[in-house]
């Protein structure tokens, strides 16, 4: 998505040679119009694929999650990274670690929120080594629903998270794809 790939170029920042810092318009600051493309460009290349739900990870997915969920006319799921007074029973959980931050999680989910029946679509800001996605994948195997594919905004491709996921017959689809990331420099994949 050229959008996209514009903003990243005059805002995103480089921390190192493995984290891009796009905290002012996706994680942070949300610009929400540009959210809205993305949600819509989303939908677009999902429609007609049967999804009942679209799954994210508490917090960077949900902005783009919600305008993709609006326009596929399906219900919105925000995986949770910890359980709370109010999340505390009936649930499918699971490990994850963090790329970013180094530290593993509680993957939650209600069971009030998934069935059998459901054909879920993921939606996540960042695919690097694939765990966030691969967590999200087990929560719903656990309730045997179906998996309709990754949507991702931002693809490390120098990462295994896309082989890792496609191992598993997930199919991914990133709207803009990174070949490697330099101590200066972004450079963006074909």
């Amino acid at each position: 998505m050229d959008a996209l790939k514009e903003r990243i170029k005059a805002e995103g920042k480089l921390l190192g040679e493995d984290i891009l810092k796009v905290d002012s318009f996706i994680n942070h600051q949300v610009d929400v119009e540009l959210m809205e493309a993305i949600g819509r460009d989303i939908a677009e290349h999902f429609q007609g694929q049967g999804v009942t739900k679209i799954f994210t990870i508490e917090s960077s997915g949900i902005a783009p999650a919600v305008f993709a969920a609006r326009y596929m006319g399906v219900p919105l799921v925000i995986l949770k990274k910890r359980s709370s007074k109010t999340l505390s029973q009936n649930l499918w959980q699971t490990e994850v670690i963090s790329y970013t931050k180094d530290v593993s999680y509680e993957l939650t989910l209600s069971k009030d929120y998934i069935s059998d029946q459901d054909h879920i679509l993921i939606v996540d800001d960042f695919l690097a080594n694939g765990e966030a996605a691969t967590g999200a994948l087990r929560l719903i195997r656990k309730a045997h629903a179906t998996v309709a594919g990754l949507a991702v905004l931002i693809e490390k491709v120098y990462q295994p998270g896309r082989a890792k996921l496609e191992e598993q017959g997930v199919a991914v689809y990133a709207q803009t794809r990174i070949s490697h990331c330099g101590e200066h420099e972004i450079v963006f994949a074909e």
